[in-house]
């Protein structure tokens, strides 16, 4: 099992100072919209495993690959802008702490920001993450433990306005990825407890502010 820190739209400033030192995790995970200084500090504070997907307020931090040490963009030697000592896991599944995570950034699109995707774009992406997922399967028999989005599935804890609306696709992505936890952001809580919702056996989790999770490796896979 592993105890999962889970961060995401609100710094809790108790984390951002030696308090942070109370909580003794395996891993960390964001998922999006928070200051990479305090992404940053968390890493080296806790020396764990770190791995994010971006939200919409974030850069863009896709086309980026690190080869021989150094991080390139288009064939070019480039600066990775994302938080030191993180992983983006964004249309990728990463194994790490003994988990599979596949990540799914950004939120619905609603302006002309970085991180935004249309239903038919995250549709694809869905799609295309889904076969990876597939693909991980096939090989080892390990399915996926966390599907770590920003934006939360439709009608499963997301809100009316334009911004706030969450991915039809989303639903997608757990009836073939299985995950044992969806865990997203993107909508503040603003004072309200928010239950824990289900989708058929995935918990799905909004850890706007901060989470502890333990979290049993073993996904149930993908179709």
């Amino acid at each position: 099992m592993a105890k999962v820190l889970t961060v995401s739209d609100e710094v809790v400033e108790s984390l951002w100072t030696d308090q942070v030192h109370r909580h003794s995790v395996d891993l960390v995970l964001a998922a999006g919209d928070l200051p990479f200084d305090y992404l940053e500090y968390l890493a080296n504070a806790l020396e764990q495993p770190c791995v994010l997907v971006p939200g919409n307020h974030d850069v863009d931090l896709g086309g980026y690959a690190r080869r021989r040490g150094l991080w390139m963009r288009d064939g070019f030697p480039a600066r990775w802008p994302g938080p030191q000592g993180w992983v983006d896991t964004d249309g990728r599944i990463v194994d790490v702490a003994g988990l599979r995570i596949a990540g799914l950034g950004g939120s619905i699109r609603y302006s002309y920001g970085p991180n935004q995707w249309t239903e038919r774009q995250q549709s694809r992406r869905v799609k295309t993450l889904a076969r990876a997922a597939d693909r991980r399967y096939r090989r080892d028999g390990r399915g996926v433990d966390v599907l770590l989005t920003h934006a939360p599935p439709l009608g499963i804890g997301d809100r009316e306005d334009p911004p706030h609306r969450g991915f039809a696709c989303l639903h997608d992505a757990v009836r073939r990825m299985r995950p044992a936890w969806l865990l997203h952001g993107h909508i503040h809580p603003h004072g309200e407890t928010l239950p824990e919702r289900r989708m058929d056996q995935t918990r799905v989790v909004n850890t706007v502010g901060y989470k502890i999770l333990d979290i049993t490796p073993g996904g149930d896979g993908a179709d």
